[in-house]
């Protein structure tokens, strides 16, 4: 069985969760089958490891807030004829425990054992804190 590695990716423009969420309503974002796609220059040298079970964790303002479980990994031709890829996931994002992350480019891997946890049930409908309130908070370790 192939293990499984994640992708790390900054969700640029969004202030919540729900942001993003509503970015990824558009049918503009989504497949012809309905799923949300984020296209991106780089296509995962580790493909086969990435379709095995690993997520799109995104961040968010600074602060990993959610996953999405990746489905597959479409060849997207832009307008100017530049191969790109479709990083195609389950509709829906999973709320994982904030965790800070630095800004960086593009997306990077992530070990399964790097990658916060789910919040616990019951809480993933809390009303979310203020972004820069929930950094703070992830990066003293109280959240």
């Amino acid at each position: 069985m192939t293990a499984y590695i994640n992708l790390l990716k900054l969700s640029v423009g969004t202030e919540t969760v729900a942001d993003l969420q509503a970015w990824q309503n558009q049918p503009r974002v989504q497949t012809t089958d309905g799923n949300p796609r984020h296209i991106t220059r780089m296509w995962p040298r580790r493909e086969d490891e990435v379709i095995a079970g690993g997520s799109i964790f995104w961040v968010i303002k600074g602060v990993i807030l959610c996953r999405q479980p990746i489905l597959r990994l479409d060849e997207y031709i832009g307008d100017d004829g530049i191969r790109r890829c479709a990083i195609v996931s389950k509709p829906g994002l999973i709320k994982v425990m904030p965790t800070p992350k630095r800004a960086f480019q593009g997306w990077r891997y992530l070990k399964p054992e790097d990658a916060p946890e789910d919040l616990p049930k019951g809480r993933e409908n809390e009303t979310p804190l203020p972004p820069d309130l929930t950094k703070a908070l992830a990066d003293i370790g109280v959240w």
